[in-house]
């Protein structure tokens, strides 16, 4: 009822809300003439020749005369008007409605008979088009407009009514009560957003009125000086921000306020210089910065003036104002200072790097010269931080970018990249060697032993170095292509500095195709296991075997496990194919003798999966094999991931009554209180030492016997690998080993050749006179 005028409520101006619908009206007023004049021609078309000409010119003229009352009475009450005369105007208004719709009432009942013809339809089709277009147009005023609508449906019902059309007339009805009621809705939404628009306009002058005060208040001091630059009228909130009193500032020059004792010297900031030439040449500053002493301590001032003139126009001196931004410029500085290094060494950052190559790229171009760019990552830090804890990870990488610094020159820029990563950008490399010898003085510096905490660590570098343009013309083509010699002295082990060179993309493509093709090599069956046999040194009898991984790929053919092991472990697919491993291999161990086990490589991605020790389980299960006959092997590197369970994992390993071998002793950087803690049932002897032994290096004798008497007192067995010669053979029997593994008693073999040589008794104690291919053909 309110929407519709016919009743206020207590709260909000009605009055206003009046108004708001009377300017709504008056914005659409030429289009609803423009509709009016548009229906009244369909009408005169339609009813022309078969009425009165005189009534349908009648009707026009009274029409025609509404509508020119409409368009002159109509005015906009506008919100500062007299709120007073919007009742009187909403009951006019309403009036206008009953008039007009009494005459488009005329043609209904007088124009147009009930029957369907082409007369009827473009009727009807008139009025239904004026009705809405009202409704879509006066939606502001919805009084007038239901008002005028239900007059023209009234009439329209009555003549269908008389005429015995009832279903005409409901469908009459329905179509004006849709129409006013959705006239209703429209005018209910169009008030609420004129609410809201008048509300953002009041919140819009609060915060205006808001920021003027702010403004005005903003400035801590005010100052004003004469026509010699000197202080007149001084504050006492500036005399005690410059900590003098107000008399002793008064006609003292300001830059000489300022400079406290520099003014003497004359070694004035650069700021004050400014300052001072602004002065001098009378012009308006604002927001100016300057370096201020207050009782030799320096500030930031920000300063803002105007100079005076009086009505003829003659200088009378400045007016302004001050404030202390000593606090917002530092917080400035170190947010700018932490955006451009690293916050942890001190080093530029990644962005300053990329800037810095990027215009060391760009001299290089426009001079024809060369520049350089390294990429250094950090070899075994990862284990530091996994034994040791990222806080001492931390002062680590500290103590890395002091050497990186000591060894930089006004000619390199080094920074961070992140995590253990570094870059190094050689601004002029036109000798082609100073990249590369300074690459290996930086291998060497890092290569160092360092003291973090009384921890002694041994870290290294890798390096990938890019020469620009040459290796590429912009600074994501160097970074990736030096990224492309770092893997690449990544993959061959570390330690060193390795350039780019074109056919790198080479090989990261066959790596990443490769990877793809692992990912499938499951599914696709191109996975065997080769057993390679371990016999014991006494009875030279078979004791076990060790599972071996091949992968034959139809694209790649046989690729060796060096090779797709690591992409496996990047591409943590590693998990699935060792879990295969160890279904197969225990699959396999229970067609042998139950006095034979079969040893599985595993690594330590894999004990780190909390899933490894079901899969084990579930591997013993499936094939019925008894914990005792599977071994578990593992190197020395297992123990660089202390922290993150896996030697808690080896232990559950124990638990179970699987054996746990502990593979290439001696090679890696595990120390004797791993051998403690866990419980290994087998040492093996790396080949190295076995050859070294075989020709009498005294410290690979050294090392097998300490390896020996170490073991016999723990209660383990030792393994020696790769025994080729009889003369490897006897050492190692002489040296107390108690299993040897190596080509001079069987390569790696398939499983069916592994499972003939229990079927031959015979050969079984013949090993180490027979090779797979004796043993194929003898049992042939």
């Amino acid at each position: 009822m309110a929407v519709l005028g016919l009743r206020d409520t207590d709260e909000g101006d009605w009055d206003k809300v009046r108004v708001m619908q009377q300017n709504g009206i008056a914005e659409h007023l030429r289009n609803r003439l423009l509709l009016n004049i548009i229906s009244a021609a369909f009408i005169i078309a339609a009813a022309w020749g078969q009425n009165n000409l005189y009534y349908l010119a009648g009707w026009g003229v009274v029409l025609l005369g509404s509508l020119y009352y409409i368009l002159r009475d109509f005015e906009v009450i506008d919100l500062n008007g007299r709120f007073a005369k919007s009742r009187e105007r909403m009951k006019k208004t309403a009036l206008s409605g009953i008039a007009q719709g009494l005459i488009w009432s005329a043609p209904v009942l007088l124009f147009v008979g009930t029957e369907p013809s082409w007369s009827f339809l473009t009727v009807w089709t008139a009025m239904g088009l004026l009705m809405a277009g009202s409704a879509l147009l006066l939606y502001a005023m919805p009084l007038a407009t239901v008002i005028f609508i239900s007059v023209i449906c009234l009439a329209g019902i009555a003549k269908f009514v008389l005429a015995g059309q009832l279903l005409m007339a409901g469908a009459i009805a329905t179509y004006g009560i849709t129409i006013g009621a959705a006239c209703v809705a429209n005018a209910k939404s169009y008030l609420q957003f004129r609410f809201s628009e008048e509300g953002s306009d009041e919140q819009g002058e609060v915060v205006s009125l808001l920021l003027r005060e702010f403004e005005e208040s903003s400035a801590d001091w005010l100052w004003q000086l004469n026509s010699s630059r000197r202080v007149v009228h001084a504050s006492s909130r500036l005399a005690a921000a410059l900590g003098r009193e107000p008399e002793d500032i008064e006609g003292r020059a300001l830059v000489e306020l300022f400079a406290g004792d520099a003014w003497e010297t004359g070694n004035l900031p650069s700021s004050l210089h400014d300052l001072a030439e602004k002065l001098k040449r009378r012009e308006s500053f604002s927001n100016m910065i300057v370096r201020v002493s207050i009782n030799g301590t320096g500030r930031w001032w920000e300063l803002s003036a105007s100079p005076k003139l009086d009505e003829n126009g003659a200088f009378l001196g400045f007016r302004g104002v001050a404030s202390d931004v000593t606090e917002k410029r530092e917080s400035s500085e170190k947010i700018a200072h932490m955006a451009r290094f690293d916050t942890l060494t001190g080093l530029p950052n990644r962005l300053q790097v990329n800037e810095a190559l990027a215009k060391s790229l760009e001299n290089a171009q426009q001079w024809r010269g060369r520049c350089g760019f390294m990429m250094i990552d950090l070899d075994r830090f990862k284990s530091v931080n996994d034994t040791l804890g990222h806080l001492v990870g931390d002062r680590l990488l500290a103590h890395v970018s002091q050497r990186l610094t000591s060894l930089m020159s006004d000619n390199e820029l080094c920074g961070r990249l992140g995590g253990d990563e570094f870059a190094v950008v050689v601004r002029d490399a036109s000798d082609r060697s100073y990249v590369e010898r300074l690459a290996n003085k930086i291998i060497e510096s890092l290569s160092r032993p360092y003291l973090v905490d009384q921890h002694k660590l041994y870290i290294g570098a890798s390096i990938g170095t890019a020469t620009g343009p040459r290796d590429g013309q912009t600074v994501e083509m160097l970074m990736r292509n030096s990224d492309l010699a770092l893997y690449r002295s990544k993959d061959g082990g570390g330690g060193q500095a390795k350039a780019y060179e074109p056919r790198l993309h080479v090989y990261a493509e066959e790596r990443r195709v490769m990877e793809i093709a692992l990912r499938d090599a499951l599914d696709n069956k191109e996975f065997s296991l080769n057993y390679q046999p371990v016999v014991s040194a006494g009875t030279d009898g078979v004791v076990g075997f060790e599972a071996l991984l091949r992968w034959h790929n139809p694209h790649f053919g046989h690729v060796s496990p060096a090779k797709f092991i690591p992409i496996a472990e990047e591409a943590r697919l590693i998990y699935q194919i060792g879990e295969w491993v160890l279904q197969q291999a225990c699959q396999e161990a229970m067609k042998w003798p139950g006095s034979v086990k079969v040893a599985v490589n595993v690594s330590a991605d894999q004990l780190t999966n909390p899933s490894f020790i079901t899969s084990v389980v579930s591997a013993l299960q499936d094939s019925g094999l008894a914990p005792q006959r599977l071994e578990i092997e593992v190197t020395e590197s297992i123990f660089l991931h202390e922290g993150t369970g896996a030697v808690d994992t080896l232990e559950e390993i124990l638990a179970l009554g699987i054996g746990l071998s502990l593979d290439d002793f001696g090679t890696g950087y595990s120390s004797l209180g791993y051998l403690r803690k866990t419980r290994f049932s087998t040492i093996k002897v790396d080949r190295s030492f076995v050859q070294g032994a075989a020709k009498n290096v005294a410290e690979s004798l050294a090392i097998i016997r300490a390896v020996v008497a170490m073991a016999d007192s723990l209660g383990m067995q030792t393994t020696a690998e790769g025994a080729e010669t009889q003369e490897e053979v006897d050492m190692i029997k002489s040296l107390g080993c108690t299993k040897i593994q190596g080509y001079f008693y069987g390569r790696p073999m398939l499983a069916e050749d592994a499972a003939k040589l229990f079927a031959f008794p015979q050969l079984h104690a013949e090993m180490p006179r027979l090779s797979p291919e004796c043993v194929k053909r003898e049992a042939s």
